[in-house]
């Protein structure tokens, strides 16, 4: 599997945010969070990349926020 494919679990996922379960499933209602691939009847995963790829997100804003502000 490669890394683009890795999936990982919710207890992974609320580690690398930070967030809780409920702030998880929240933010992919509200189509802000990356949506989980259902691979059984009771299993759920995301796509590390694109946890990832939400977090990076988050640091760019914050990142270009700060440079602006101090323009």
């Amino acid at each position: 599997m490669t890394d683009k494919l890795k999936i990982i679990k919710l207890p992974k996922v609320m580690e690398m945010t930070t967030f809780c379960r409920t702030t998880i499933y929240r933010l992919i209602e509200k189509g802000k969070f990356p949506q989980q691939i259902k691979l059984a009847e009771r299993s759920s995963g995301w796509l590390e990349n694109e946890v990832l790829d939400y977090l990076d997100d988050k640091i760019n804003s914050r990142n270009s926020k700060a440079v602006n502000h101090d323009v």
